[in-house]
């Protein structure tokens, strides 16, 4: 019977966190307006790493939930890393090229790929075009190199 209650106690506690942290979200979102940016009008001055810049269109990459416009020069080598929390990107223009042990990704406009924190990857701009994409995280951005 105890463990009856203190599971019933648990599962109760855990709706009633959720039910705050959507009503939060709701709160928070009602605050909200429309947002638009055109890739073409962008402003890319944040430079993570040589070949890369980044226009930031909402959030702070470096503190928390973001989403941004990327560009990787053609030719572009991230080398093989990870990322503490996960990535998602959808491409714009050129290609992301992507690739792990399961293989290669030609990601190209339109198509979406979201990699896992922690998950062991190589990533780049194709050779002729680079890329264009908006990537968006739920947490701060980091890239850690890969051992």
């Amino acid at each position: 019977m105890t463990k009856s209650l203190v599971v019933s106690g648990v599962a109760a506690l855990i709706i009633a966190v959720a039910s705050v942290g959507v009503v939060q979200a709701q709160k928070e979102s009602s605050k909200k307006s429309v947002l638009y940016v055109s890739a073409d009008h962008a402003k890319f001055d944040r430079a993570p790493a040589v070949g890369v810049s980044m226009a930031v269109v909402w959030g702070d990459p470096d503190k928390g939930a973001h989403g941004t416009l990327t560009k990787f020069v053609p030719g572009y080598d991230a080398g093989m890393h990870t990322h503490t929390n996960d990535v998602t990107v959808v491409v714009i223009k050129g290609a992301y090229l992507y690739k792990d042990d399961a293989g290669e990704k030609r990601v190209g406009p339109g198509d979406f790929i979201r990699i896992p924190g922690g998950h062991k990857h190589w990533s780049g701009g194709d050779k002729k075009d680079g890329a264009l994409f908006y990537e968006e995280g739920s947490a701060k951005f980091d890239t850690i190199p890969a051992q």
